[in-house]
């Protein structure tokens, strides 16, 4: 079994800042990319970034330059600083990452439970 734990979401204002953060936990042989999601009433789930093993990043458009992404290998743990938030990034944020289980097995995508993040104007 593979958990997916996620913190550090709350309310805030307009232009502050919040970090999740989010740790994998189980049987876990090797994760490879790890990302972030979110998904607001209404619409699609979306990305919001995601993270290789080797550190190279990708960001949605709607974030570039205010969210950054990191990860701790050791830890199997991957960090979202959110900076300069805007009520439109009010949604359910979603950690996600591609986890190998077993060694013969092949990667599968593992998703944790969501945390609200709300921004208010």
């Amino acid at each position: 079994q593979v958990q997916l734990v996620e913190s550090g979401g709350g309310l805030v204002q307009a232009g502050e800042s919040l970090r999740l953060s989010c740790a994998a936990s189980g049987s876990i042989v090797s994760i490879n990319v790890m990302g972030w999601y979110r998904q607001s009433p209404g619409k699609q789930r979306e990305l919001v970034a995601s993270i290789t093993r080797d550190g190279s990043t990708n960001y949605g458009d709607s974030v570039k330059g205010r969210f950054t992404i990191s990860r701790d290998n050791a830890k199997n743990t991957v960090y979202l600083q959110m900076n300069s938030l805007k009520s439109e990034d009010t949604a359910v944020y979603y950690c996600n990452a591609g986890i190998r289980t077993t060694p013969l097995r092949p990667i599968l995508p593992f998703w944790g439970q969501g945390t609200q993040v709300t921004v208010s104007s």
